[in-house]
């Protein structure tokens, strides 16, 4: 697979964001050349992004009301705290699975 430094890819070979950007998709064409780049954040090391041809990708899909209430549904589930039942207006963090007050209330029963 052809590998190109940081920068120095071919404009036709676009990334995902890149191609999001422009208002498309790979369209489910192969990967045909990727990015490596050396990474300052501990631990990661070597970093890469696959690279998609401009002339095969085709537009996103338009958000659909039958799409979109799907997606309000999920983060509907997401905002729901499994304790309370009540919706928040944010999203339940998964490392505790409830919502803060529920947290805080069960952090003050402890002590």
């Amino acid at each position: 697979m052809p590998t190109y430094p940081w920068r120095m890819a071919p404009e036709h070979l676009l990334t995902r964001r890149q191609l999001r950007a422009r208002g498309l998709q790979p369209g489910g064409q192969d990967v045909v050349a990727q990015i490596r780049w050396r990474s300052r954040k501990a631990g990661t090391g070597v970093r890469e992004a696959y690279l998609y041809r401009l002339d095969r990708a085709v537009p996103v899909r338009p958000m659909t009301p039958g799409r979109w209430r799907a997606h309000q549904a999920m983060m509907r589930a997401r905002r729901t705290c499994p304790s309370c039942r009540t919706e928040c207006p944010y999203v339940i963090p998964t490392r505790y699975g409830e919502c803060l007050t529920c947290i805080d209330s069960a952090g003050r029963q402890a002590a």
